[in-house]
């Protein structure tokens, strides 16, 4: 077994070539190499000793105790080569270099070429085909090749590289344990960092080994599935860039092969609007940004500037960008639920009265504004910015939108309100539309400011006794009754709050900017309740997992943020401590489907705060995903139906936000909402230095995908503005509204108001 480098990460294209023979030529050359083994032996020792000093012999609290064909994370030469490697990733910089130490030095007489960090060829996988350096042509003397030989054997080449496997063990416990004993002095967080790539490599290879190229996989059962005829590529494309954040180069190079001979948008099959857009034509976005601006994250010699393939991202993304195109093409504006992606016709809903989620139709606009920069064509940013202004032209009091919108009249059908599903991202992406174009498009911090006010006004309350702050629903409308149940989708709420206070800075640059009052210590406060209250729905149970739906004890009649309530300050350890009693658990709500959203605000939390203690409590559900939800038997990792069984009762699911499936009702037609390539990618960045990827400089996309800032420039602007609204956010008609309604009435016609009314109706009867 490969202990030195199980998953083949530091292999260069030149070793690839000296490994593929190494068992032979070892076998041949045993009796004279001892001497050199010897010899590369001390200089290793020189070399770690000379460079970075004596190696801390802890590295980390917290260390993987494997079964039989698992790398020994814990193993003193796996400690020394990775003080030595390890230290390559931290020079990243866009378009910059990385330095890699040891292997700078090893592939210094290889390749005049830098050499990547975390090359990963597995020992299944063909080498690259890039051109060979001059000496891979000429006779090597043997002394040097002896000594390079004795060099790969202590790293391990000349060992068979294993499959990084688990399996269940007795009473549940995974054999992915974790020791219990509490932290000492400073930890390691890139070792933690490296305990996150390896549970996503463990999950990418049984995906690859049992169900590649499939948009579904199974890892109980180890089966894929399509959800049209040909495939999507619906974890391949949504892994895209967590594979190159990881330096996950061979992996990436397969994935990348696949959407070249593959990848296929022309089908004659309907999809979802919304999910097609974020998850594919945000990866493949993703995917351009990153291996153009950070070259050296998983760097391919195909998407170097100038190569036949560069822009395969992009092209890809474009030719889907078009077909989705055609469910704007409503009567409203409002993108119909589905589209077909071959006549480019968009679908009304088969449910909910033919009506589109709100969310849905108003999370387009991140992808469509980059399509449009990057192409310089206005069309995908006009049929984008067109559905806010519909939606914002219903007057939606206090900036709180019903959860359902027709696409035949731009409407709102019924009257729940709430900041879970179906209603999140419309809210996420108000915020996230003003970062991405660097701030020039105030509308949108407008409209995020009204909808938070109203946030806090007509949906938030505390818990009894303890008083956690939660964030409920309003389902019969804002004159209804508050319902305190919080879905483990609102958890992205915190985090968000936390990037609108401060761009995306730290809380210490915010607050020197000269912008900084009484409003925005009261969101900031905000959003570290929220967070807590987040954690403790993974804390309160007994797997240490979140619930997908939380109820609370509340107070009679609710108590608001008028009531000047004390917030619970932390959470007590104890099994007997109070705070648990406020958490109301359903038996229909205990299911986890690996979400990603309460990890994703302690990313957002760690970097604008930049308490630790956030981390901490990313670890503690890392590990908790880790032990629980591994399918065993190297299948991955897999959806609970419950969180408060021990052992776990497993859905044979792997997100692909890990990598469930959500039927949302479409004919042969399943839909993966969350998963491995997002969960893990927040907890990746949670655990890695706060500059990489800075949020000052990026968007992140509702599906964890990256896109950049950018400056309107010339070619684009705002293209609408809001109608005039009185002190309670009601819009105030206009003389010629005033006019042309009075014109309708005369004529025995309808006013704008009641066609609306009578087209909702009609939708809904047919």
């Amino acid at each position: 077994m490969n202990n030195s480098d199980p998953f083949g990460l530091r292999r260069s294209s030149a070793l690839s070539i000296l490994q593929s023979r190494a068992s032979v030529v070892a076998a041949s050359a045993a009796s004279l190499s001892r001497h050199a083994i010897d010899t590369g032996r001390q200089t290793l020792r020189e070399a770690t000793s000379s460079n970075s000093g004596p190696i801390d012999p802890s590295l980390d609290d917290m260390s993987f105790s494997l079964p039989n064909k698992v790398p020994a994370f814990t193993d003193p030469q796996r400690r020394l080569e990775d003080s030595r490697w390890g230290s390559a990733g931290a020079g990243l910089t866009a378009r910059g270099g990385i330095s890699n130490g040891v292997g700078e030095k090893i592939g210094g007489f290889f390749e005049k070429k830098e050499l990547p960090m975390y090359k990963d060829k597995p020992y299944t996988y063909a080498a690259s085909g890039r051109q060979r350096s001059i000496w891979k042509r000429k006779p090597v003397i043997a002394g040097v090749v002896l000594f390079f030989l004795a060099v790969l054997y202590l790293l391990g080449v000349f060992t068979r590289t294993e499959k990084v496997q688990s399996s269940a063990g007795r009473g549940g416990k995974t054999a992915w344990s974790w020791l219990k004993n509490g932290q000492q002095g400073i930890v390691d967080w890139d070792s933690r960092r490296e305990r996150v790539r390896e549970a996503f490599i463990l999950s990418w290879d049984a995906y690859e080994r049992n169900a590649w190229g499939f948009d579904e996989y199974h890892p109980v059962s180890k089966k894929g599935r399509q959800m049209i005829d040909k495939g999507m590529g619906w974890i391949i494309v949504d892994a895209l860039d967590t594979l190159m954040i990881m330096n996950l180069t061979s992996r990436l190079t397969h994935a990348r092969e696949w959407i070249t001979t593959s990848l296929d948008y022309d089908q004659d099959h309907e999809v979802n609007t919304f999910e097609t857009t974020i998850r594919m034509l945000g990866g493949l976005l993703s995917a351009h940004y990153l291996s153009t601006t950070y070259p050296n994250l998983a760097g391919i010699s195909d998407d170097n500037e100038g190569a036949p393939g560069e822009d395969l991202y992009l092209e890809k993304a474009i030719d889907l960008a078009d077909r989705l195109l055609g469910a704007f093409d409503s009567d409203s504006g409002v993108p119909y639920a589905s589209v077909n992606l071959r006549t480019m016709k968009g679908i009304p809903s088969h449910a909910d009265g033919g009506a589109s989620s709100t969310a849905e139709a108003s999370s387009l606009q991140l992808e469509m504004k980059y399509v449009a920069k990057l192409t310089g064509e206005r069309n995908y940013w006009d049929k984008a910015e067109k559905v806010m202004k519909v939606i914002d032209d219903n007057g939606a009091q206090d900036g709180l939108l019903p959860i359902f919108i027709y696409a035949t009249t731009g409407g709102f059908r019924g009257d729940n309100i709430r900041l879970g599903s179906r209603g999140d991202s419309y809210y996420e992406y108000l915020i996230k539309q003003y970062l991405q174009t660097s701030l020039q498009e105030p509308v949108y911090m407008e409209m995020w400011n009204e909808a938070l006010a109203g946030v806090r006004k007509h949906l938030i309350t505390y818990s009894n006794p303890s008083n956690l702050t939660v964030l409920g629903e309003r389902p019969d409308g804002l004159h209804g009754t508050l319902s305190p149940k919080m879905d483990h989708l609102v958890c992205f709420m915190p985090g968000t709050i936390a990037l609108a206070v401060t761009g995306g800075h730290t809380e210490e640059e915010a607050r020197r900017s000269g912008h900084w009052g009484p409003k925005q210590d009261e969101e900031m406060k905000l959003a570290r309740d929220l967070t807590q209250t987040c954690y403790g729905m993974y804390k309160v149970t007994r797997t240490g997992l979140a619930p997908e739906i939380a109820h609370f004890n509340i107070y009679d009649p609710p108590l608001t943020e008028k009531d000047d309530v004390r917030p619970l300050g932390f959470l007590d350890d104890g099994d007997d401590a109070t705070w648990r009693s406020d958490y109301v658990l359903k038996s229909n709500d205990l299911h986890n489907l690996q979400r990603p959203e309460t990890v994703e605000s302690l990313l957002y939390m760690y970097r604008i705060t930049g308490d630790e203690m956030y981390r901490r409590w990313g670890w503690e559900m890392f590990k908790a995903f880790v032990e629980y939800t591994d399918a065993g038997d190297g299948g991955g990792f897999t959806s609970l139906n419950s969180v408060q069984q021990i052992p776990p009762s497993k859905r044979d699911n792997m997100e692909s936000f890990w990598l469930v499936s959500l039927d949302l009702g479409f004919p042969k037609m399943m839909l993966t909402r969350y998963g491995q390539a997002e969960t893990l990618k927040y907890f990746y960045l949670l655990f890695s230095p706060p500059d990489f990827l800075p949020l000052d400089q990026v968007v992140i996309n509702t599906e964890a995908h990256f896109f950049p800032r950018f400056e309107l420039g010339k070619l684009f602007s705002t293209g609408w503005q809001r109608r005039p609204r009185d002190s309670q956010g009601k819009i105030v008609p206009q003389p010629e509204e005033h006019k042309r309604e009075d014109v309708a009435k005369a004529k025995g016609g309808r006013t704008s108001t009641e066609t609306v009314v009578v087209a909702q109706t009609k939708t809904f009867s047919a």
